[in-house]
């Protein structure tokens, strides 16, 4: 009987609750930021320079995954997945292709004429903006579906509340984990990944170590437009597709890359967690955990049916105030990259 009225009186339901919208959402948006952040720090480490259009890059790879479903809208019915997420792959090597073709045609011509890096991070947002304007023209400025049925939803009974996982979402989780593991093998024990470590600490001294700059360049480009377009992909079948996709996510997947230490991939795995998590703890209500104790509290006191740190309209907010604290406190980042 005891432990009985014990369980009775713990909030199973709010702590269910709690984890269908911080744990489970912390994770969702988390692992997004991660695969953008990924490529933002190789980026940084290897290239000097930040790529704002990198969100815009995660939104071509949307938009090239919703073509070719478009195109084979049945593909996926073989294997009981979304059409969009099975032919992710050729959006991959498109947004790749792509992301080579830009360093060649913007980027490259000026490493040559060895500019400041100021003048490349403005060439960036030039191309940001160009991106931009090519999406929206070629893609519209309304909301689509990658996959246009009804997404499997996923229950686990926890006590009165199922915690929810929804198909999409449960992809998100399992493409992230493959994808960094793969990522850890490719840098530690590849060649290739090797000389991109050498050429982040010393690029000078790579290349004089006969190291192809030209090859490290192209991988990093390559690895940072799949990753970009697996994680605006992935989004998106959660979401819905925009054009002006890249609009919240390019600040946090900044906030994730500088969080983590620039240079550091695996810095930005655990920066974008962190700020995944730091969302939705922040648009949190946190009154519904404090419900279940209202019966024991006092009667002029009475608890607010909203209790948030930031109005989930403000929490794009959150990015920046991380950012702050961060180059207050700690401007290397958790992995202590770089601050030049």
């Amino acid at each position: 009987m005891p432990e009985a009225g014990l369980l009775s009186v713990l909030p199973i339901n709010e702590f269910v609750f709690f984890i269908n919208k911080v744990v489970i959402g912390g994770l969702i948006i988390g692992s997004v930021y991660a695969l953008g952040a990924i490529g933002v720090t190789l980026i940084l480490g290897i290239l000097r320079f930040a790529h704002f259009p990198h969100g815009d890059m995660m939104t071509a790879g949307a938009f090239f995954a919703l073509v070719c479903a478009s195109l084979a809208p049945h593909v996926g019915d073989p294997f009981g997945l979304p059409s969009a997420f099975v032919l992710m792959p050729v959006a991959m090597a498109a947004t790749a292709a792509m992301a080579v073709w830009l360093d060649k045609a913007f980027y490259a011509p000026l490493r040559r004429a060895n500019v400041k890096p100021v003048v490349m991070v403005m060439s960036s947002v030039g191309v940001m903006l160009m991106l931009q304007g090519l999406i929206r023209l070629f893609a519209g400025t309304g909301t689509r579906q990658l996959d246009p049925g009804p997404k499997d939803i996923y229950r686990i009974p926890a006590g009165g509340r199922d915690l929810i996982v929804t198909q999409p979402q449960l992809l998100l989780f399992i493409f992230t984990a493959v994808a960094v593991v793969a990522l850890h093998f490719f840098l530690t024990r590849s060649r290739m990944g090797k000389a991109m470590r050498a050429v982040a600490d010393n690029a000078e001294l790579a290349r004089v170590s006969g190291i192809s700059i030209d090859h490290v360049v192209r991988t990093t480009w390559i690895i940072a437009g799949a990753l970009a377009a697996a994680g605006g992909t992935l989004l998106a079948l959660d979401v819905t597709f925009k054009a002006d996709l890249s609009f919240n996510i390019i600040l946090p997947v900044f906030a994730a890359a500088i969080v983590g230490g620039v240079g550091h991939p695996y810095g930005a795995v655990v920066g974008g967690m962190l700020v995944g998590f730091t969302e939705t703890l922040a648009v949190f209500n946190w009154s519904v955990l404090l419900r279940p104790l209202q019966p024991y509290l006092p009667e002029f006191v009475e608890i607010p049916s909203k209790i948030a740190f930031v109005p989930t309209e403000y929490k794009i907010v959150i990015p920046f105030f991380i950012l702050i604290a961060v180059l207050i406190w700690r401007p290397t980042g958790i992995f202590k990259g770089r601050t030049n």
